[in-house]
């Protein structure tokens, strides 16, 4: 009978509705009143893992959902628990991950009357404004139902985050109708299911194609998500027609194919005249499309599942709603068929402005190598070379410069295999989504961090270790956010200083991982490999000059600047009078 009970209760028929629906690992940090359920959850079969912080389990879910097409399942506490977690489910909705984040919570009479709760909230109203749905559930009853429409919810349409608000007398209520035959639990049909655009709308963007001069595809991270490799490859390949990926669709068509503009993006951008959107937002991340950074003639096709985006920034002169693969399955076939190449002439443009630039970046790096002065150029140089040669490694990588530079040293050849900071630009998400990496792929994974990055989750290196995990979490350590270099009062630190000595390594040391401690090429070169194929948990250390990095990375103009000198030159020379 105390078997028969157990499985009437909310939190049973939460659990079991997840793995009816193939969900079976989740993610999170326990206390009241979620203890037992991520007890139960274990006893169930499911796999928990247990975080530090909330805002990485969170991020460790989004990620998830992001590699696999199924939400991640994030666990947290009530009210503090809960808003830790709160910017991360924000994010995901943002980067469009599906994830189901849920939350304990107090008994809804008691917040109404305010009468001052343990870690009392009304988080199912603070949640909405951050999410694509927020449910409350408060009856065990409809558990199953609601859990199945969140895994929907999330997933169909734009995906998003979902949050799911269950009160502590939910998990232990029983559902007092359901019997063993039925308890309730939903397993959905087509619970993302497609959505083909119409032969008109494909028509109109292949006529705008068929007649461009200067045609460019653009491929956002909505594009690896949907699993459009083989569209996009066949597109490319078979046209001609150049490519620009985001950071995390790199590796949807090789890195290294002749048919990248990566090299020549500033070129590109300007003087192509038909840009075709391929699972990417006219947002800050592409200047909204304005120029100078585009043609200001340029002509857009857009696909997207979401018919809002849609003339956000510019007027889309071909919009295509639908999800990615239904219109690249009618949109290229059709383009194919018209016979179109793009022209030699643009073509040889381009490559022409690759080889210059390649020739200067080669340089750059070879200069990395050997300076007097060791940067970043140096110590990412080795990560460039191991992912040349293997390609099936994971990249999590986040920080100013850190970033900046190895999204552009560090080619990918195979698509998902890149994960960053997206569509925000948020820090603190590195370890998190390098634990969804390891745990849902198996494979070795490199975690890099720019010191002041690596501080926002550092401590999910216990994590990492009592987990075991394949990661190699590389902190390029310049002593500060940007550079180390920025006292501007005397007998003050900056407010951009760290500490450029720090010996991070040592925090894999304290947990059981292996650590290393590098500062130039030559001992960077011989520690990388041997970490990573080690498939242990591990931090290199790797300290390079303090002046070493540019304020903001590559996009300093969003940071407004102040005219502080006058204010800097008096403050100096009253300190030396």
């Amino acid at each position: 009978m105390v078997g028969d009970s157990l499985n009437k209760t909310g939190a049973n028929l939460l659990i079991k509705t997840l793995q009816e629906n193939n969900i079976n690992r989740m993610y999170g940090i326990v206390g009241i009143p979620v203890t037992d359920l991520a007890r139960l959850a274990e006893l169930r079969g499911m796999k928990y893992y247990g975080f530090r912080r909330e805002d990485s389990a969170v991020n460790a879910a989004a990620a998830t959902g992001y590699l696999t097409q199924k939400p991640g399942v994030a666990l947290t506490v009530s009210a503090p628990g809960f808003l830790n977690g709160l910017t991360a489910l924000a994010q995901a909705t943002k980067n469009c991950f599906p994830l189901i984040m849920i939350s304990g919570s107090s008994e809804r009479h008691i917040i109404d009357l305010s009468q001052g709760d343990y870690e009392g909230l009304d988080q199912y109203n603070a949640a909405k404004p951050f999410c694509k749905k927020a449910y409350r559930v408060d009856r065990a009853e409809d558990m199953g139902l609601v859990v199945a429409r969140a895994i929907r919810t999330a997933v169909s349409g734009r995906p998003g985050g979902v949050y799911l608000d269950i009160p502590a007398d939910t998990i232990v209520q029983e559902d007092a109708a359901a019997d063993q035959s039925n308890l309730g639990v939903y397993k959905l049909v087509d619970p993302a299911p497609k959505q083909v655009p119409n032969n008109e709308a494909i028509s109109r963007a292949v006529d705008l194609i068929k007649n461009a001069k200067k045609p460019l595809v653009i491929l956002g991270k909505g594009a690896a998500y949907d699993r459009t490799e083989k569209q996009v490859q066949q597109l490319v390949a078979e046209t001609n027609i150049p490519f620009l990926p985001m950071s995390m669709a790199k590796g949807l068509i090789p890195d290294d194919s002749p048919h990248s503009a990566a090299a020549a993006r500033s070129l590109s951008l300007r003087n192509a005249d038909v840009v075709t959107v391929i699972g990417a937002r006219l947002n800050w991340m592409l200047s909204y499309g304005d120029a100078p950074q585009f043609n200001p003639q340029a002509k857009f096709i857009q696909l997207d599942i979401d018919a809002t985006q849609f003339d956000s920034s510019q007027l889309i002169s071909a919009p295509l709603q639908g999800d990615l693969k239904s219109i690249l399955d009618k949109l290229v076939p059709a383009l194919l068929a018209t016979g179109y190449q793009a022209p030699k002439e643009w073509l040889e443009q381009i490559a022409q402005d690759t080889e210059k630039n390649d020739k200067k970046f080669a340089q750059r790096i070879a200069n990395g190598k050997v300076a007097q002065k060791f940067g970043y150029y140096g110590a990412i140089a080795p990560i460039a070379e191991y992912f040349q040669q293997h390609p099936d490694t994971y990249l999590v990588s986040e920080g100013a410069n850190t970033l900046d530079i190895g999204r552009d040293m560090i080619g990918m050849q195979l698509p998902r295999h890149r994960l960053d900071t997206g569509t925000w630009g948020v820090m603190g998400i590195g370890l998190g989504y390098a634990i969804a990496a390891a745990v849902e792929t198996g494979k070795h994974v490199v975690a890099l961090d720019g010191d002041s990055a690596f501080g926002f989750d550092g401590m999910e290196i216990e994590t990492i270790c009592r987990y075991k995990l394949p990661i190699t979490v590389v902190i390029i350590n310049n002593g500060g956010i940007y550079n180390g270099i920025g006292q501007v009062v005397p007998d003050q630190i900056g407010p951009t200083t760290l500490d450029p000595t720090a010996r991070y390594d040592l925090m894999a040391k304290a947990f059981g991982g292996d650590n290393y401690f590098v500062s130039n090429y030559d001992e960077m070169k011989n520690v990388f490999a041997r970490a990573v194929d080690s498939g242990r948990p591990n931090i290199i250390n790797v300290q390079i000059a303090p002046s070493m990095g540019k304020e903001s990375g590559h996009i300093g103009n969003l940071n407004p600047k102040l005219n502080l000198q006058p204010l800097e030159e008096n403050e100096r020379s009253h300190h030396n009078d």
